[in-house]
């Protein structure tokens, strides 16, 4: 059987003005400013003065990433379809995409099949401006710290102590690590600089948490960039960079409204990586989808040890959030993998490889019950070469676990393929207990939130600190920043910090090499293993692939 591509269902799917979709919410023409025929700016305070109401909020999340795919971003599309088809008013809140994945490894971002956002292509491009105001701001902070040294240095900088870097939203592993300022005497002070994704950036995390823009302008003041040669902290605010940084970001923090395949309202705002930021839509954007829907649908990135366990520590914690629910995405191919079957033959039924892996998809389902207790029902994304075998033994180990399952077949089907996901959801809030917890204390230790963190969720026997990273957290206590939550950078492939540890182990320990804060955000950042906040390109990028033709039709994005 031959399947359409994700473009191609994209490009015949019709789009509604965005004016019709702004309807659906109760929106109109004071509430939006439209950006062509299908994207508009939701005007957040105006928003909000409309009749409050809160809707229920449901995180979609999955079991850890795999070659196979799972499918996160196409079943949270494809949830919020089948409960708008059972004549519940849903929304769905999700990140943008970022230009590197896009061009580099991943590819586009939108969901995917009959399942999917759009203007899917502008989606995954340059949208509406958001990430390069984001990396204007970045820059502008960069450009006024140097040419403060430069014309005097009167905070008395430590060349040697600047912690702020330059952001570019592209995969390029040669600006990691370089040394500006080189040149004549006119053409800056020379010292080690580096470039982040803009993804990576402080500036994304504090965009991704603000309240509004009043907020989000106090928190670009709050961010450390460099230590004097005193050792005293120096702050955005004490190089007068927040005004002029806010003043970019004005437009951009405004949530993006665009529409599913389906007309499902779709509000599409921020993008941190959660291997290496924490990983969830805009704060903004979330309550306002709990505010224009009866049901909020938003995913948080990669797997549930990372996305969801930063949704839940950080997101909800900082924001005041509560989810209702949480669905766990997994594949039968994926479970596959995680039990050792090489990606060409996931194809073939092999029911000892799922006996192996299934232990991964269960860990996410405890986490999600145990340390955060939220209802919890996976999402059983089906692919054509499941076999019946293979599905029930799935579904066995889930209930045993305490989780439903429902089979969806978004992909193929949209909001109709979806169904039974929504009703499993529906009755996960009104049947499973809700006791939403965090999974450490606020005023623990920083070596005790790691600790927590490592050994609750990720299943670790103890954490290994550097003593580079225990100086770290001395100077922490030292300026009163040790009471933050912690937001762990590790890769996302595994529950452990080593990527080719699959499946559920036990009894390793997490390396801590570093950290960093992000006090205008307000987390401690982790860094484990070797983690880095600049991706690099594979040897075949995904950008060779796309290309534009003589009508403007973009082909190969996905």
């Amino acid at each position: 059987m031959s399947y359409k591509t994700d473009a191609e269902i994209a490009h015949e799917s019709p789009m509604r003005p965005i004016g019709e979709i702004a309807a659906k919410l109760g929106l109109d023409e004071a509430h939006i400013s439209p950006y062509g025929h299908f994207k508009a700016k939701i005007t957040p305070v105006k928003a909000f003065a409309l009749p409050a109401k809160q809707g229920r909020l449901i995180l979609v999340t999955a079991i850890n990433p795999t070659p196979a795919g799972e499918g996160k971003t196409t079943v949270t599309i494809g949830l919020a379809d089948a409960l708008n088809r059972l004549g519940k008013n849903a929304v769905v809140a999700m990140r943008e995409p970022s230009l590197g994945p896009v061009f580099g490894i991943k590819g586009g971002a939108a969901g995917g099949g009959y399942a999917q956002v759009l203007p899917m292509e502008d989606i995954n491009l340059h949208f509406t401006g958001d990430f390069h105001a984001i990396g204007a701001a970045n820059n502008l902070l960069a450009a006024m710290l140097d040419n403060h040294i430069y014309q005097g240095n009167a905070l008395d900088i430590d060349p040697k102590r600047v912690l702020w870097r330059r952001a570019v939203d592209m995969n390029d592993r040669q600006l990691r690590n370089i040394i500006g300022g080189l040149g004549k005497p006119v053409d800056g002070v020379m010292r080690p600089d580096g470039f982040d994704i803009t993804v990576a950036s402080e500036v994304m995390a504090v965009f991704c948490l603000a309240q509004d823009l009043a907020d989000l302008k106090n928190r670009l003041g709050n961010m450390l960039v460099a230590y004097s040669k005193s050792g005293a902290p120096v702050y955005a605010r004490d190089l007068k960079a927040h005004g002029a940084m806010a003043a970019l970001l004005k437009d951009a923090v405004k949530p993006n409204l665009v529409q599913t395949i389906e007309g499902t309202p779709a509000l599409v705002h921020g993008g941190p990586f959660a291997n290496i930021a924490h990983g969830c839509n805009s704060v903004i954007a979330t309550r306002m989808a709990q505010h224009l829907g009866d049901y909020a649908i938003t995913e948080a990135g990669f797997g549930a040890d990372l996305g969801a366990e930063k949704f839940c520590d950080i997101k909800c914690r900082l924001a005041g959030l509560k989810p209702d629910a949480a669905v766990v995405v997994a594949t039968v191919r994926a479970l596959k993998y995680n039990g050792g079957v090489a990606r060409a033959d996931l194809g073939a039924e092999n029911l000892e490889a799922l006996q192996r892996g299934l232990p991964n998809l269960l860990k996410h389902i405890r986490n999600m019950k145990e340390v955060f207790g939220l209802p919890v029902v996976v999402a059983l994304n089906r692919f054509v070469s499941d076999t019946d075998a293979e599905l029930d033994v799935i579904q066995a180990a889930c209930a045993e676990e305490g989780a439903a399952v429902a089979l969806t077949e978004v992909w193929e089907k949209g909001g109709a393929g979806g169904e039974a996901l929504a009703h499993a959801v529906i009755d996960a809030i009104a049947g499973q207990p809700n006791e939403f917890r965090f999974a450490y204390e606020e005023n623990s230790s920083v070596a005790d939130k790691i600790r927590a963190i490592a050994q609750k969720v990720y299943g670790a026997a103890d954490v290994d600190f550097s003593s580079e990273a225990l100086a770290e957290i001395a100077g922490l206590e030292k300026l009163g920043l040790d009471k933050l939550p912690v937001c762990m950078a590790k890769t996302q492939y595994s529950l452990s910090d080593d990527a080719k540890l699959l499946g559920c182990p036990t009894g390793f320990k997490l390396h801590v090499r570093g950290i960093t804060v992000s006090a205008g955000a307000g987390f401690i950042v982790a860094l484990c293993g070797n983690m880095m906040k600049m991706p690099g390109l594979p040897k075949a990028p995904a950008a060779e692939q796309i290309d534009v033709d003589e009508h403007g039709v973009i082909h190969g994005l996905f």
